[in-house]
């Protein structure tokens, strides 16, 4: 867990729109979290029906989502997934891959739950999210 955390950093964290309601001593908190990995064009960081055991933020890049081996959308800075299967336990929704070279904090699920555990507005803001993916998931099978 690092200690000290460039105040670079908590402003850009702060501009994620997952932690932008989160206060500074929040926002140095989730920083201590997680690794920062980067990422090779074409890796495969999640794969649709495999089991989920982490989350990622995508701090620069894009990645692809498909769902079914249909492109569903690109995710770019800000973004973020693996909540679902983190936070039921089932299996991953979508495959994702890095589009270009990605640079990415990943959070374990213990840290992930942590997380959840320690910031209610962080909590709220995920729920809030994923509510309407599932509303446009169903509206795009609607209609």
């Amino acid at each position: 867990m690092r200690s000290r955390i460039p105040q670079s950093e908590l402003e850009h964290l702060g501009r994620v729109p997952l932690f932008s309601g989160c206060s500074r001593r929040e926002l140095r908190e989730i920083a201590r979290l997680g690794t920062e990995v980067e990422i090779a064009e074409g890796t495969e960081l999640t794969k649709e029906r495999a089991p989920g055991r982490e989350f990622f933020l995508l701090l620069q890049g894009e990645a692809e989502c498909s769902i079914r081996g249909t492109t569903s959308g690109v995710l770019g800075p800000g973004d973020y997934f693996g909540e679902l299967s983190l936070i039921d336990g089932g299996p991953r929704m979508a495959t994702i891959t890095a589009v270009t070279p990605l640079k990415v904090t990943v959070l374990s699920a213990s840290e992930f739950k942590g997380l959840l555990d320690a910031s209610p507005t962080i909590a709220t803001k995920l729920l809030v999210n994923v509510t309407g993916r599932l509303r446009d998931a169903q509206a795009s099978a609607i209609y």
